[in-house]
């Protein structure tokens, strides 16, 4: 887990090799790029800069061998039909596309460019592809995990607050990936004996309305799911949610950074760094339909110990002392020195570790201000 007045959890970074003998003499490849977001979005450069560094391990050097075409809607949605067009008659040898709503926006505008998607939720439940092993048709890329995903999201939510019993999963209904996540969402409510409930915002506008209805409803939790309108206002839904008393979870790292409680998510950039792997391959030939939609193998459980305080979470009232957990873990032994913050939040950090099951391979970070304090057994690191 890696933190800076958080936590938060990596693992292993998947690398491709490359010999530059293998580029075409000459050749400038042209590689469109679809964004929701406005260009001047921090996170968005930030990502697009992990896409162009695993291109240049490659071989593909922007403004060498490599043009990158961009289109930013602005965060405005309605656009991304258009500016999908837009790229199509640009004639693109491959069209990057970060997240659902980008991906669907390009699928519907072009059967024959290839299309590496993004941190797709879950692409076989959005139509996108057929399936994940064989994805058919143009497109193919990296998926964020569906179900399985919000399942553990909703469960460290749990970890936190042990008598959670209502979340208020915050929708927006433009976005077709949250459709598809909280079609079976019940089914892990159930598992983890919680009610869960949808409120919707469109637009900013609307939040102000979405939280006076949480209070309405006795929410106890909130999440907040990957969204491109979200990730723009990320610090008022942080604000709102420490208003309104209700420890959040979000599917978006700078959610912590904004000042929300915590998020667990795969890592982001390890995503846009593979990401260059579909590329390099489709430049050279490969059919889209014949590469597998890969998912995440490295995540992230980062919890901000300021807004934790803020809640009360550090207060054994609030959060009873956890028994010892029976089943496996991975990496879940601390180095020292101890995590900073109360005791109690200590104990918090080590229980939410003990709470991730062997899978992915795991680094825990613990950072208060400057200082960073390290988890884990040495495995895979950031």
């Amino acid at each position: 887990m890696d933190r800076r007045a958080f936590m938060a959890i990596g693992g292993g970074i998947l690398a491709a090799p490359f010999s530059a003998q293998a580029q075409q003499a000459g050749k400038m490849y042209r590689i469109g790029y679809l964004s929701q977001l406005p260009r001047t979005d921090r996170s968005s450069q930030h990502l697009l800069g992990q896409l162009l560094q695993g291109l240049r391990d490659l071989g593909y050097i922007e403004g060498q061998n490599l043009v990158i075409e961009h289109q930013w809607a602005a965060g405005n949605i309605d656009r991304l039909p258009d500016l999908a067009r837009e790229l199509v008659r640009g004639q693109v040898d491959v069209i990057v596309t970060p997240g659902t709503p980008q991906s669907l926006a390009v699928k519907h505008a072009t059967n024959t460019i290839p299309i590496v998607m993004v941190a797709v939720g879950d692409p076989v439940g959005s139509g996108l592809v057929a399936s994940l092993a064989r994805p058919g048709g143009n497109i193919t890329g990296l998926s964020l995990g569906g179900l399985e995903l919000l399942g553990k999201q909703l469960e460290l939510l749990k970890e936190v607050v042990p008598r959670l019993t209502r979340v208020v999963v915050l929708r927006n209904p433009a976005n077709p990936y949250h459709a598809v996540i909280l079609k079976d969402a019940d089914v892990v409510a159930r598992a983890l004996r919680v009610k869960i409930q949808i409120v919707e915002a469109r637009r900013s506008d609307d939040f102000n309305r979405a939280f006076t209805a949480m209070t309405r409803e006795h929410a106890e939790g909130l999440f907040v799911p990957a969204d491109s309108v979200f990730l723009l206002h990320l610090t008022r839904l942080a604000d709102l949610a420490i208003q309104s008393r209700l420890p959040a979870m979000s599917g978006q790292r700078q959610f912590v950074e904004a000042g929300g409680l915590m998020v667990y998510a795969p890592d982001q950039g390890d995503l846009w760094r593979r990401a260059a792997y579909f590329v390099d391959k489709i430049l050279k030939g490969t059919k889209p339909a014949d590469l597998p939609v890969e998912q995440p193998t490295k995540f992230e459980l980062v919890i901000n110990l300021k807004t934790a305080k803020a809640l009360g979470l550090d207060d054994p009232a609030v959060h009873p002392r956890p028994g010892r957990r029976s089943h496996r873990v991975a990496h879940a032994r601390p180095t020292r020195p101890a995590p900073p913050g109360s005791p109690r939040l200590r104990h918090l950090f080590h229980a939410l570790l003990r709470s991730l099951t062997v899978g992915p391979s795991y680094l825990a970070r613990l950072v208060d201000g400057d200082r960073a304090h390290c988890g884990g057994d040495g495995a895979s690191r950031v």
